[in-house]
């Protein structure tokens, strides 16, 4: 009697989930930045702080997008995306208050 969890598709909708996280971070990265660019010395440095974001967010999300690497990590990945995920919306907002689009 096998007693072993068929997990059926759900491994690839996960893959697929994480794909898609990466690829929104980055489209609103490339936003940013292009907003950021035409704002001098501070967009030049929320530019800078929204790229080291983005470069976190895909050092996490990427081992579990491709399941190249380890599918576990202590529960810590989805907390860490998630405070990313709003540090981006914020450099957003202050990109857009303060009139460098």
């Amino acid at each position: 009697m096998n007693t072993g969890r068929d997990a059926g598709l759900q491994p690839e909708r996960t893959r697929l989930a994480w794909r898609r996280t990466l690829l929104t971070v980055t489209v609103v990265t490339a936003l940013a930045v292009r907003l950021a660019s035409a704002g001098g010395p501070a967009g030049a440095l929320i530019a800078g702080v929204v790229v080291l974001l983005w470069g976190a967010l895909l050092v996490l999300c990427w081992p579990r997008g491709t399941g190249t690497g380890p599918a576990r990590t202590g529960g810590r990945t989805l907390p860490l995306v998630a405070v990313g995920t709003v540090g981006l919306a914020l450099l957003g907002v202050l990109l857009v208050l303060r009139g460098l689009w």
